[in-house]
């Protein structure tokens, strides 16, 4: 019988025993002692019973009635308890008692084209503690001293609740065998702390690709709040202490990535000790996903790369450090490589990363590692711009194909005064437009700037570089991309505010600057990357992007397969572009012979540009941007080189090694970087 049960019979035997008091009371004083054997008793006439057995009877009725109001009262709220509010106060006791542990999913691998694993999950001894070891301030001190921590940290990491009341608290991801085996052999000193398995992020290629790929962080206080206010559909919360996407592919995509959490149902007593497990959903892990990189093409990109900046590090210029390359298929935005240096191991952010090291990734003196220049680095073009400047010409009627211009070395246009050189100072004598590409004849370009200049519409020149892309983001599929500047009179004003009103006109010689790609022209690598892919499909240019396809959590088929978008169409007279490319295969072919003895050994025509951007305070920008087969275009690649002095034919080394491992010809001339020409 249940306690109610009890307390309802109760009840019951106390209303019978107070209604059977108030019958023996309630009767006259003889009818309690005579028995009634007839007849009728004489009653009096007239008047009230006062008597004190009547007073009696009447206290009596009103307790009685007392009692069976507030005995009925109980009855029907035991009742109601027992029968109409049975569930809801079977559940409320069911919820007093029963905790939700949070369980982490495991993310979804990154793969590059091929199936390789760019980046996987492996096991991660984690240290583990339960809440009430902060009780213990002995206990918490040796792990401080075991796991090479402050006794503060560990005990704040113990009173973190974020995961849950009854969770146990991650102390400690990644420790070493001899710490498990430490706290393994010693439980008595240790109650409460133990060792899982858990995941981390691996990187079986090191530090390949890390630009890309990215790395992953403890979730920000600013992630978790705009995770919490956010209102699309299947967005994720984050909970404190979640491991999430920070850069590169891991932020881009981290969505899908990003596992489903499990949850593991306990009971616990008073104290809120959990006694035993309930019900558990397992986790689900974050999606894989494909990317569009080669592994064997990214591999031969940073490895040239790296030896180029090296080697002229050494031989010319000993502030050297920093470049970039990328290769991309141009008949779709597919980038098959892409590498900045100098570059870092996304394994110093597993398990978390200390200020000193996260202090030297951001430093200038580091040269930024973190910055994925191939995207983000701004640099004045050079004379890979010159195709662009021709088309504006051309388009504006400034010049055609038949337009001569003799080259001395030095340009007079705007006077003796403001007089400007060619790079090669002994002049290139009598140019055409497609020679002035093919030679990089700045006093060609000149002209080009001077003619808009005097022009009705000289602006006309900055909308032509805006219609190839200039100026305006290429919405890689990448965090952190920088959108360059194309300048022009309202920017100037507004921009060199300090300087005096003369100075802050526009002039010629802004025009002069801008044709060759000099002066205030901000361009990224991967913009230029897509102008010339532009140049090579005849105006079609693709968005870039390093999503292939997200595979599905379950089998092996996909969920999303990435559809080529095209990012802009450039309408330009087929005369035009022919022109330009001519002029392009002879900048590989007939410039110069060391350039041509890198591409002569290609069974592949080649069409490209060289270019060297000077900035101020800093040795000049080296350029390289080829695509081939030149007839029927298939890759581009851009390399830049910083710092590297006048020698931007050592750009052309790392265009020329990526074209190799893309069409499988290795380029075996080699030519030591000291033996250089200067070459723009």
């Amino acid at each position: 019988m249940t306690l109610t049960n009890i307390i309802i019979a109760l009840i019951i035997i106390l209303l019978l025993s107070l209604v059977g008091l108030y019958v023996f009371y309630s009767r006259s004083d003889d009818e309690k002692l005579k028995m009634d054997i007839g007849g009728t008793a004489p009653r009096a006439a007239g008047g009230n019973d006062s008597s004190a057995g009547n007073g009696i009877r009447t206290r009596l009725l009103g307790l009685g009635l007392c009692i069976v109001a507030v005995v009925g009262t109980l009855v029907g709220r035991l009742w109601s308890m027992q029968l109409v509010s049975n569930d809801e106060y079977s559940e409320q006791a069911e919820q007093n008692r029963t905790r939700t542990i949070s369980l982490v999913a495991p993310r979804g691998r990154i793969l590059d084209r091929n199936g390789n694993e760019l980046v996987g999950n492996r096991p991660a001894l984690t240290v583990v503690s339960k809440p009430d070891v902060v009780e213990n301030p002995i206990e918490v001190k040796l792990l401080a001293n075991l796991i090479g921590m402050p006794a503060a940290a560990v005990r704040r990491k113990i009173q973190d609740q974020s995961e849950g009341a009854q969770s146990d608290r991650t102390v400690a991801q990644d420790v070493s065998r001899r710490v498990v085996a430490f706290i393994g052999e010693h439980p008595y000193l240790f109650e409460g702390v133990s060792v899982e398995e858990r995941t981390a992020r691996h990187y079986p290629y090191g530090q390949l690709a890390a630009h890309v790929v990215g790395y992953t962080g403890t979730v920000t206080r600013e992630q978790l709040e705009e995770s919490e206010k956010s209102t699309d559909q299947g967005a994720i919360v984050y909970q404190a202490g979640d491991t999430v996407g920070q850069a590169g592919v891991e932020y881009e995509y981290e969505n899908v990535l990003q596992g489903v959490r499990g949850e593991q149902s306990v009971h616990v007593d008073a104290n809120g000790v959990v006694s035993e497990y309930s019900t558990l959903v397992e986790p689900q892990s974050g999606s894989d996903v494909i990317l569009t990189i080669d592994a064997t093409v990214q591999q031969a990109a940073e490895e040239s790369l790296g030896r180029i900046i090296e080697n002229i590090r050494k031989k010319v210029s000993p502030r050297c450090c920093a470049g970039s390359v990328i290769a991309m298929d141009v008949t779709n935005g597919e980038i098959l490589a892409m590498a900045s240096a100098p570059t870092y191991s996304p394994n110093i952010f597993v398990g978390g990363i200390s200020n000193d090291d996260w202090e030297t990734l951001q430093s200038e003196a580091s040269a930024n590692p973190l910055m994925n220049r191939a995207i983000a680095g701004q640099y004045p073009s050079a004379s890979t711009i010159k195709p662009l400047s021709a088309f504006a010409a051309l388009d504006n009627r400034i010049c055609d194909a038949r337009s001569k211009f003799d080259c001395t070395g030095w340009w007079t246009g705007f006077g003796v005064a403001s007089g400007q050189y060619c790079w090669k100072q002994s002049g290139h004598g009598e140019m055409t437009l497609e020679s002035g590409i093919t030679f990089s004849c700045d006093v060609v370009f000149y002209e080009i700037g001077k003619g808009f200049f005097e022009s009705n519409n000289p602006e006309k020149f900055q909308e032509k570089l805006r219609e190839w892309g200039l100026g305006s983001l290429t919405d890689v599929d990448l965090p952190g991309e920088g959108k360059g500047r194309v300048p022009d009179a309202d920017w100037k004003w507004n921009y060199y505010t300090n300087a005096a009103d003369v100075d802050r006109q526009w002039k010629g010689g802004d025009f002069t600057n801008l044709a060759i790609g000099q002066g205030d022209l901000l361009v990224t690598p991967i913009q230029m990357l897509c102008a010339y892919a532009g140049i090579a499909t005849g105006g079609s240019q693709w968005r870039p992007h390093v999503l292939r396809s997200i595979r599905s959590r379950t089998g092996t088929g996909s969920v999303i397969d990435y559809e080529p978008q095209l990012l802009r169409e450039v309408h330009e007279d087929p005369a035009y572009l022919s022109l330009v490319l001519r002029g392009l295969q002879g900048a590989i072919y007939e410039e110069s012979e060391w350039i041509a003895l890198h591409f002569n050994n290609m069974k592949e025509r080649v069409a490209g540009k060289s270019g060297t951007g000077e900035q101020v305070g800093k040795n000049p920008t080296a350029w390289y941007i080829a695509f081939a087969p030149a007839q029927n275009p298939r890759y581009a690649v851009v390399s830049t080189i910083e710092d590297a002095t006048w020698a931007s034919g050592s750009a052309l080394y790392v265009t020329r090694d990526v074209l190799g491992a893309l069409f499988g010809e290795p380029d075996d001339a080699l030519v030591a970087i000291s033996d250089m020409q200067v070459a723009d």
